[in-house]
């Protein structure tokens, strides 16, 4: 297996022909009924009984997709709301992953300078080697804040090469309000976003953080809702992996977030999450398999790829 993240990623894709990703986001009151109706998980309040329930729902989730994507995409914020089990429950699910053969990109946004940079950067890129820690496992790559600039992004990829790993920078939300800010334009008309990308392809696109895929293992995350705001980005920065938000619930359709594929349908990541996860509360899917959500949300990850794929041709 390749020690470059981006050639594990082009491979992982074109391994499951899709670049069709999945996001866990979970919420113990859209979790299955049959999971918080469990004797040993129907207490939202107590902390055990949720991670529980959290865990269990999660763990299936990836059984169903790993055989489906090439990637899953796990957000911390939904496991740090439950302290330190919540945690723990984060990295059990980092090692599930794993051994089911997925890429990994942790959501943690994380972005500072200087030392406090390299200790996020360690906590979340850098296999621990603390005793006692042998079975624990970092993801395969995070999502970062770059508002600091390059003096906020370097520790971050200097550390990713160190490790075979990647980072995402977060360039352009797919929030409806986003635009307020990262459009906003200099005297000259470049905006915001524009710049930011611009000091992530100058990292990016250094020689030595591109692997034989001809992609870099620093990208960026783009949001799929914005088509007229990004995309120049792709041509612009044609060795970066884009991670792109808001297919599905956030509205963006399956021929806005492929646009940012390259002919080989490599160089994008088309992200889903609660219109996978959470599938089995739509009446298309429900009405077809009633109870067992399980293949509510197999069928839905399923509709997406082949959306995707038909969005290409």
């Amino acid at each position: 297996m390749s020690n470059h993240f981006a050639d594990r990623l082009a491979g992982a894709v074109k391994a499951k022909n899709t670049p069709l990703i999945i996001g866990l986001d979970p919420v113990y009151g859209r979790l299955p009924v049959s999971i918080r109706t469990h004797r040993h998980m129907n207490d939202e309040r107590d902390i055990a009984s949720a991670v529980d329930a959290i865990f269990d729902f999660c763990a299936r989730t990836l059984k169903i997709v790993a055989p489906i994507v090439p990637a899953v995409k796990i957000n911390i914020a939904y496991f740090e709301r439950y302290l330190w089990e919540g945690l723990e429950t984060y990295y059990n699910l980092i090692s599930e992953a794993e051994a089911l053969g997925v890429e990994i990109i942790a959501d943690v946004k994380r972005g500072d300078i200087g030392h406090t940079a390299q200790a996020y950067a360690q906590a979340h890129l850098e296999n621990p080697e603390f005793e006692g820690t042998e079975d624990i496992i970092t993801a395969d790559a995070i999502t970062i804040n770059g508002f600091a600039g390059a003096d906020g992004i370097l520790p971050f990829a200097d550390l990713a090469d160190e490790q075979g790993k990647g980072i995402f920078v977060w360039v352009r939300a797919s929030n409806p309000s986003a635009g307020v800010i990262q459009d906003f334009a200099d005297a000259s008309g470049v905006k915001m976003y524009e710049k930011l990308a611009e000091a992530v392809g100058e990292i990016a696109n250094q020689h030595k953080r591109i692997g034989a895929s001809g992609y870099s293992n620093v990208g960026m995350v783009v949001g799929g809702t914005s088509p007229e705001a990004t995309t120049a980005l792709r041509q612009r920065y044609p060795k970066c992996w884009f991670l792109v938000p808001g297919y599905g619930s956030q509205g963006a359709s399956a021929a806005e977030c492929m646009r940012f594929c390259d002919r080989n349908g490599l160089g994008a990541l088309v992200n889903a999450s609660r219109s996978v996860i959470y599938a089995f509360d739509e009446p298309k899917y429900k009405d077809r398999f009633g109870d067992n959500w399980e293949k509510c949300v197999e069928q839905a990850a399923l509709d997406a790829k082949t959306e995707l794929t038909k969005a290409r041709t």
